[in-house]
């Protein structure tokens, strides 16, 4: 039996969903839906999603017709699942008792891979959103339009529309040793793969060579893309890749990367043996790791 945590398509991928985008700009269909009773809507209070806390962690579906004024709360609409209309919306208040409002990582492992994409989704519509309440032209405040998929600016006609910036994402290997660092921003003890941001001008494989030649200060080569992921913390697509070394010896940049070091397969195999802290299970990281250590690159 495999030991691979998170197989393509990774958590956080909203892959059962039609998003039926031919609908957004229907606003009497629209209208419609949130006057539904059979119509889903997920409160979200900020960035965090609204969810049922007793037993196993389950996102907290309520009917549009049981949020006082929801129309004027800017829902943005999410899609279609089985021709029902799903929405996410943000309220004012947070509830008592076994119901609150919490971050979409705390229980993206536990609730179903469908509501996992689901809060990811909305999440990255909201963040997005709150950054783009007014015009980066000319500074009026933006609407919505297309079912909140975009804003629209009266004074000077600009439209904005959801960011996602691409990253790469790569595990460096040597045979039987690979490349695991951690940076400053990451909790203490664990260790992760490499990643980094594109530039403008930039292909994934030279963001990949760019990136580890800037953190570790070494060359690769056998440049593999794997699969993707969908990473709204807050707006990121993560392009993950598999690639060989072409020399050992680690040369950090401090600015970039706290500490990186060779692992091997031997050391990292077993839980209960292994010096460092692996990623979650729900990122492409620990995928990209748990394929290596696998021998299924």
């Amino acid at each position: 039996m495999s030991s691979i945590n998170n197989p393509p398509p990774h958590l956080y991928t909203s892959s059962e969903l039609d998003r039926a985008s031919h609908r957004r700009r229907e606003a009497g269909w629209i209208a419609e839906r949130l006057h539904d009773p059979a119509s889903r809507v997920l409160p979200m209070f900020g960035l965090k999603v609204l969810a049922d806390l007793e037993g196993d962690p389950a996102l907290a579906w309520q009917a549009p017709t049981d949020i006082d004024g929801i129309g004027a709360m800017e829902p943005l609409f999410l899609g279609l699942q089985d021709g029902i209309a799903h929405f996410a919306v943000e309220v004012g208040g947070r509830d008592d008792g076994h119901l609150d409002y919490v971050e979409v990582r705390s229980i993206g492992r536990t609730v179903t891979r469908r509501d996992a994409g689901l809060a990811a989704y909305a999440r990255a519509l909201v963040h997005w959103r709150a950054k783009h309440l007014h015009c980066g032209a000319c500074g009026k405040r933006t609407r919505p339009i297309d079912g909140g998929h975009a804003r629209h600016c009266d004074g000077c006609g600009l439209d904005s529309f959801p960011r996602t910036d691409p990253a790469v994402i790569v595990l460096v290997s040597d045979g039987d040793r690979c490349v695991l660092g951690r940076s400053a921003r990451i909790p203490a003890g664990i260790y992760s793969t490499l990643a980094g941001f594109m530039e403008p001008g930039e292909s994934m494989e030279q963001t990949v060579a760019r990136e580890v030649f800037e953190e570790v200060g070494i060359e690769v080569d056998n440049i593999r893309y794997r699969s993707s992921q969908p990473w709204p913390f807050p707006q990121s697509l993560m392009l993950g890749f598999q690639a060989s070394a072409r020399h050992q010896p680690l040369r950090l940049d401090p600015e970039e990367i706290e500490d990186a070091r060779w692992f091997t397969r031997e050391e990292l195999l077993d839980p209960e043996t292994r010096p460092v802290q692996l990623p979650n299970t729900d990122s492409i990281a620990r995928y990209l790791i748990d394929e290596w250590l696998d021998g299924d690159v």
